[in-house]
């Protein structure tokens, strides 16, 4: 099925929206860098440049990628070429908003879904990203004189 730029773009804000408060948002921020990844290799959304992050991780400054798509903007993790061949823009506009859009999620995500062949059982075999850290568990220390045999 053929999308316009606005269904998606109006898809990608909701999902990015919903992706923020949802309990396990990875595979959201999966289906939106997918999206636009291939938005622009279809030449259908455009980089613009790249953005100090507003929430840096570790405390260490970052920078995202700042992609337009139809009247909406959107920021992903940057690539190297990024870095090298686009400007940066600096601090983000806080007083810029994507214009309000009403969609169900499911309904975003099965146009999404459906735009790039993405389908969220693919989610299941943890290729999402990095593997989870081990869980810490507390060391079992024996009590002086007492012995485990």
């Amino acid at each position: 099925m053929e999308y316009s730029i606005d269904d998606l773009s109006r898809a990608l804000f909701i999902v990015n929206r919903h992706a923020k408060t949802a309990p396990n948002p990875k595979f959201l921020y999966y289906l939106k860098k997918q999206t636009l990844e291939k938005l622009i290799q279809d030449g259908k959304a455009k980089k613009l440049g790249l953005h100090f992050s507003k929430n840096p991780k570790n405390s260490q400054q970052r920078s995202d990628l700042l992609v337009s798509v139809g009247e909406y903007y959107f920021h992903i993790p940057p690539q190297k070429a990024d870095f090298e061949s686009l400007p940066h823009l600096g601090e983000l506009n806080e007083t810029y908003r994507n214009p309000k859009t009403n969609l169900p999620l499911s309904k975003a995500k099965l146009i999404l879904q459906s735009y790039t062949g993405i389908r969220e059982s693919d989610s299941d075999n943890n290729t999402l990203g990095p593997p989870s850290k081990r869980k810490y568990t507390k060391p079992v220390f024996k009590k002086l004189g007492q012995s485990y045999f």
